[in-house]
Formats: structure tokens, sequence, C-alpha cells
């Protein structure tokens, strides 16, 4: 009796084996090794005043298929992945602003438009055809950064593997074979947490400051010229935003003029009376808040010896002229005579500078240029830029246009010539005389190796504000960089103004998996299983006997029929 429970006992535990190994099986039959893995980027998900913007999803765990659908298809758990060079502007935006249902949206972007690319980087002009690129990748960006959109979006970059993923799938959408649970085909999958609110959104300014020589026995507080550029940036996928131009090419100005003139303030003798204060802010997209409390911040004696200002934005451009752009009318006094120092070194260098003058309304908070909390705390201050007109709230702040590319080192190199020689000839005394200061070839020469190398560290460092820790790198790389050149610097932490609400998750890994069909899982689970009782019943014949296996499905006998 013993010995017939023992053998009884092993052939259960043969079959609980063998029953744990085809439900193992059939629950793997859908899992496979990943296809590919490709970073992608989220886009920005964020509220102002409470009001949603943005991707509001980041999970993705869907089928992918491609564009054209066929009227009706019902795509909430699909996801839609399009390369940018096919995109149908018209029908993303109809989906959009219909609000109708999606699993996903990936959007492949070409490589030239990665941070990390550096082919094109030295290009002397753009095609037609590139600008036409540019102009749409502007409008879809402007598209998608403006609505709530209650599903996953994503940006990647073209290369190889995902090119050939999107080949297949687009061969299986024509065959009419579009990728379902049913029909299998490819599974794009994000596994990521949920978007969190960020605590807080910091804004960091770094302030630079070059003393100008007194007259001995002079108590009178020098007069002071401020040089200031907005080093943060905003755009579709914060991760990508790296704003080259805007407003990279502002801050290599910036530090290249600050360069400059440590080189003429070190010597006493050719120490300049003024004082010239150098100001990284950041806010910009946010109506340049951070400028605004950095102003608020000065001590009133310094602010009120603020001769005037001069703002620098988007100068990289390839080909385009330089706009001064004003809050004050040109006819006035103070106006007049920054624009004719500078006019009169565009004329010199070749370069055309118009005046733009756009008058402040103090009862609307919207701020256009940084030159404007300038005008509003009552200091006369210009902003110089390529752009003719004023950007709209959150636009042309670096978005994903705006690479490394698009900046000719030499178009910044000019525009340092340009502001610094105009400084230059007003500290000095020399307005309307033909003196170059800052000549080729001189020991005070513009260093083009300096603006390149500072471009390329801008062109792959995204800096939106909200996602800038305190200690970053980068930050920390400007402070040095002005101690480097500056007297003295001081840092200062503010607070992004509490309409503007921002989310984390804005990066992760994206696995795609070729899965096979529900069809096909069903006949390999019935042929394994089928194999796996085969087996199990010629184990048991062999070994044990065909009673044994008789036994094994035949019922016991009842506790009646026992006492029977």
């Amino acid at each position: 009796m013993a010995g017939g429970r023992k053998g009884r006992q092993e052939v259960l535990e043969s079959v609980y084996s063998v029953i744990a190994l085809v439900f193992i099986l059939v629950a793997c039959v859908e899992l496979c090794d990943a296809a590919t893995v490709v970073d992608v980027y989220r886009l920005i998900q964020y509220d102002i005043s409470g009001v949603p913007y943005g991707s509001r999803l980041s999970n993705l765990n869907h089928h992918a298929s491609s564009f054209p659908f066929s009227p009706g298809t019902d795509l909430s758990r699909t996801v839609f992945v399009v390369n940018f060079r096919d995109l149908n502007l018209t029908s993303i935006q109809e989906y959009i602003t219909e609000k109708r249902q999606l699993g996903g949206l990936l959007l492949l972007l070409p490589q030239k438009f990665s941070p990390s690319n550096r082919e094109d980087a030295e290009e002397d002009g753009q095609t037609h055809e590139q600008e036409q690129t540019r102009d749409v990748l502007i409008e879809l960006e402007h598209l998608l950064i403006g609505a709530n959109i209650p599903y996953p979006v994503y940006f990647a970059f073209e290369d190889d593997k995902i090119d050939a993923v999107l080949e297949d799938i687009k061969r299986n959408d024509a065959l009419g074979q579009p990728a379902t649970a049913t029909t299998g085909g490819y599974k794009f999958v994000v596994s990521t947490s949920e978007p969190k609110k960020l605590a807080s959104s910091t804004l960091t300014n770094i302030q630079g400051w070059l003393p100008g020589l007194k007259a001995a026995g002079d108590t009178n507080q020098l007069p002071t010229i401020a040089i200031v550029a907005s080093y943060d940036t905003f755009g579709a996928a914060p991760a990508l935003s790296v704003g080259s131009d805007s407003n990279g090419s502002g801050v290599v100005a910036l530090l290249e003029i600050a360069r400059l003139f440590s080189r003429l303030y070190s010597n006493p003798k050719t120490r300049g009376k003024y004082n010239l204060l150098f100001g990284l802010t950041s806010g910009g997209p946010y109506n340049y808040n951070g400028t605004q409390k950095w102003l608020r911040s000065l001590d009133q004696r310094l602010r009120e010896s603020i001769d005037y200002a001069i703002c620098l934005n988007s100068i990289g451009s390839i080909d385009s002229e330089l706009f001064m752009h004003v809050s004050k009318p040109p006819e006035n006094a103070f106006i007049k005579q920054v624009f004719e120092g500078i006019s009169d070194v565009a004329a010199d260098l070749g370069v055309k500078v118009g005046v733009k003058h756009k008058k402040i309304n103090i009862s609307n908070s919207r701020v256009a240029w940084e030159h404007e909390q300038f005008s509003r705390a009552r200091i006369t201050a210009v902003t110089l830029s390529e752009l003719s007109v004023a950007p709209g709230l959150l636009e042309s702040f670096g978005g994903l246009h705006d690479q490394r590319p698009l900046v000719n080192p030499a178009a910044v190199v000019r525009s340092v010539k340009l502001v610094a020689e105009s400084l230059a000839r007003h500290i000095y005394g020399h307005q309307g005389k033909n003196i170059q200061i800052f000549k080729d070839g001189s020991s005070l020469a513009v260093n083009p190796s300096y603006v390149a190398s500072w471009l390329d560290l801008l062109s792959r460092t995204p800096r939106v504000a909200p996602f800038l820790p305190k200690n970053d790198p980068f930050i920390l790389a400007l402070k040095k960089e002005l101690e480097d050149h500056t007297a003295e610097v001081n840092v200062q932490h503010e607070l992004l103004d509490g309409i503007f609400t921002f989310y984390d998750s804005t990066k992760s890994q994206l696995n795609i998996y070729q899965v096979a069909s529900v069809t096909f899982d069903l006949l390999l689970s019935l042929v394994l299983g089928s194999y796996l009782i085969l087996l199990f019943c010629f184990l048991v014949i062999t070994t044990r006997g065909l009673d044994d296996l008789i036994g094994l499905f035949r019922r016991p006998p009842s506790r009646k029929m026992k006492s029977v």
C-alpha cells in the first residue's frame, strides 16, 4: 500500500509539473525579445492657471499602425506612427482639434534635428526645402504645445532599425492587415511612472560686474551699462529644447563681450569710466519673469545708475538682418544715441540694422521682449535681434527646429563685434570715429573658437528652466565663466510665478516587440498542449503501466461504496 501511494504521489507530482510547464509556455507565447529599443522624448505637459496643455499621459502599451486609416476605425488602442517626411499636418490637426481618441502618437524626426547631430553645423545657407521643413516643424510644434492631448505623444529620431519597423508596419497596413490583438504585428511599450507635478520651478539669474575707473576724490556714482541675455528655453519636448539660436547665440555673445571687456578693464590705463553689468537671466519664455525679479532685487542706486541696457536675443541666424526693438519712440534722445552708435559700427561691418518701435501697455502683464521689463522699471533699454516681430507667449524660445545647424558662428562673431565696438566707442568717447578697438588679428580680437565651443555646449544642453535644478552643471559652468571675466558674480534663485505648473517624465525608452496573432497563439498552445499530454501518457505507460494511467483519470469510489 505504501509503495502504491508513493508511486501515485510521484505521478501526481509529474502531472503538476507538466501543467505548470503548459501554463508557462502559454503565457510566454506573446513574449519575445524587443525588436528594438529607442530613446523617446515626451511632449511637454504643463498648466497655465489650471488649464491643461500638452500630453497628459506617458505610458504606452498598444499595437502600432501608420497613416492613413479607414473612416470609423477605432484607434483608442493604436499607436499612430508617422515619419515627419510623410507628415500630413492637416490630418494631425483634425485628430487633435476634433479630440479623436488615439492610443498614442509617435513622431519620427530627421536626424538633422537631433542635438547630437553635428554634420550640417557649418552650412553657409539653408535651401528652400530646409526652410519649408523648418516652417512645418514650427507649425506642428505650435499645434501640439497649444492643445490638451489626452494620450501619450512622443518624439524619436530616425535610424535604420526604427525605419525598418515603420516600413514593415506600412507594408502590413497596405495589405489590409493593421496590427491588432487578433492579427498581431508590432507592439510599442513605454513603461514609466505617471507624470507628477513639479513641486516648484526655480529661476536662476547670474550677474557679473566690471567696475569702472573713478577719478581720484570722485564720490559720484559711475554710470552703468547693462548687457543682458536670457539663457533658458521652451519647446514641445523639454529634453530636446536646446535653443541654439534662441537664445544660445545671445548667451554666447554676452560671454564673449564680457571676455573682451575684462581684458580692457584689467588694466587701469584702459579701464573705462562706466560700470558694466552682465546679466544671464532665466524665465524668458514666461514673460521674462526672471528678468523682472532680478531688476527688483537690484540696489536702487545701481538701478538708477544704468544709462541703458542692451538685451541680446536670437542673433545667430545665417542670413537675417538685425533689428533694434525699442519701447520709447526712436526720436527719444537716449534711443537715438544708442541707435546711432550701433548704426555707425554696422555700416563699417556691412551689416543692416533697422529700428522697430512697439509701445508697451502697462495694464497688460504680457511682455514680448526682454527690454520691456527694463522699460517698466523706467530704464532705457533695447533688444537686438534678428526677429522682426515679437514672438507670442511660449513661442520662439528654442523649439525642435532650433538646433546647431541653424546658427552660423560667423553671424554670432559679427554680432559680437557690432555690440562690443559700439559699447567701446560710447565708453571711450569715440562716437562717429572709424576706430576699431577689437580689430581682427589684435590681442583684443573676437575669438571664433571661443564662440564655436560655447555654441556647441549650448546646442547639446536642454535648458527648460523648471527642469534645471539650482546646482545644474550648466548653471555652474555659466557662473564659473562669468567669474573668470568679471570682478564680482552674484547668483539669485527665484520661484517662477504660480500660474505655470509643469510635470516630469520628459524622456523614456520605447520597447518595440513583434508579436504573433491570437489565432497563432491558440494554435501553438493547442499543439504544445497536445504534445505534452501525449508525452506524459507515454512516460506513465512506459514507467508505471497502462493501469496507472487509467487510474489517474478514474473517479475514486465514494464513501458509501467503500462502506458497502
